[in-house]
């Protein structure tokens, strides 16, 4: 088969069915599977905790797409995030990007911190900061990248943190939400695991909830799965099959997204009331350079903030009307919210906190002038 991802997307994981021909795979509901004798097992399945033929078929499709060896489905994305935390110890330490998914934050200082996982944070795209915590007398045990991040879209060289990590002995995780792996492939650039919430881009269309995580070691893939059935925190089969429709439109619909959110994004830097445009495609961007070599595209995410403070980016987020105010990202409409508030709103006390006048907007695959059309409807209402 090709290499080509948009072919690859359409068609992994996704043959045919060879009993009926059925071009899309059926759905396999059953919780338990008949044995051929005790132990006897047909295709490997057993109960539908350990595995089920649709899920398989999704870890076999994202396994593909990332270029990796092993895939694991999951509940949700926390699910994915939790069931990677597993793979450290009691006392190890934990090192985060300054700018995560406050879901990813709250899951390591609130309840891992019980348990005696250390985290600490320090801005990724700072190599020197990077290598002096890496050779520190307790250095972390895994490194946690999000790029680009959420909310303030920074973009952090994956090959240069992975290769310090790995001299350290730490473990380098990429959560590739935003990004997706048909713009970028942290396996490929030194990560050991890559994780995506599938309820954003690879889903796509705001109607399913799952995680997804995938490896190219034989030894975390083992232990990850091991994980995986004790803990249970697996997705149904119907909701595999929705992130399985979802990855077969995924390029065409990053491609449309994505150059959607420069248009606004070069609209946005121009536009009087917005004091600072967080896009890793704008000409001036600071990592213009190893975007272009990191990434395809872009991305579709970005963010900015109002000169008029939070006040005015309230009134701004409730006049659109396009762009719905909601949670979460990455589906074919565009939403738009105000992280401090919603989705960061448990990282307000600490380094992580981020400014109460940032608004954040997951750009759809609307048309482009209808977009901008409803963001300067929302500025004039807001009085920007």
């Amino acid at each position: 088969m090709t290499d080509r991802f948009e072919t690859l997307a359409v068609h992994a994981g996704a043959a045919p069915d060879p009993e009926t021909g059925a071009v899309v795979p059926p759905i396999q509901m059953s919780t338990t599977f008949k044995q051929d004798g005790v132990g006897g097992l047909r295709g490997g399945f057993e109960y539908g905790r350990s595995g089920n033929p649709t899920r398989k078929a999704l870890e076999e499709a994202i396994c593909v797409l990332e270029n990796g060896a092993h895939g694991l489905a999951y509940a949700s994305g926390l699910a994915a995030t939790q069931n990677i935390l597993y793979l450290l110890e009691p006392g190890d330490r934990l090192l985060m990007s300054d700018d995560v998914y406050g879901g990813t934050w709250r899951l390591a200082d609130k309840v891992w911190r019980r348990y005696g996982i250390e985290t600490d944070t320090i801005d990724l795209r700072d190599l020197d900061a990077v290598a002096t915590t890496l050779s520190s007398a307790k250095p972390p045990r895994m490194v946690w990248i999000e790029t680009p991040s959420n909310p303030l879209l920074k973009v952090i060289d994956i090959s240069a943190v992975a290769r310090l990590a790995a001299v350290a002995g730490a473990i380098t995780v990429v959560d590739n939400t935003f990004a997706t792996p048909y713009l970028q492939r942290p396996l490929e650039l030194g990560a050991d695991l890559v994780l995506h919430s599938a309820t954003k881009y690879l889903g796509g269309h705001s109607d399913v909830i799952g995680g997804l995580v995938v490896t190219r070691s034989d030894e975390l893939a083992e232990r990850l799965r091991f994980h995986q059935n004790a803990a249970g925190a697996v997705p149904s089969p119907f909701d595999c099959f929705l992130v399985m429709r979802g990855l077969r439109t995924l390029a065409v619909r990053m491609e449309r997204a994505c150059a959607n959110a420069l248009v606004l994004a070069l609209w946005l830097s121009e536009r009087p009331g917005v004091a600072a445009v967080h896009y890793p495609g704008l000409p001036d961007h600071p990592a213009a350079e190893l975007v272009e070599r990191q990434m395809r595209l872009p991305g579709a995410m970005l963010s900015f903030e109002m000169s008029g403070g939070e006040e005015a980016a309230r009134r701004f987020a409730a006049a659109t009307r396009l762009f719905t105010l909601a949670e979460s990202l990455g589906a074919v409409e565009s939403l738009i919210e105000l992280p401090a508030p919603m989705t960061h709103a448990s990282v307000a006390e600490s380094a992580l906190a981020v400014s109460p006048s940032l608004v954040r907007l997951s750009v759809g695959i609307e048309n482009a002038g209808d977009l901008q059309s409803d963001l300067e409807a929302a500025f004039r209402s807001a009085g920007s």
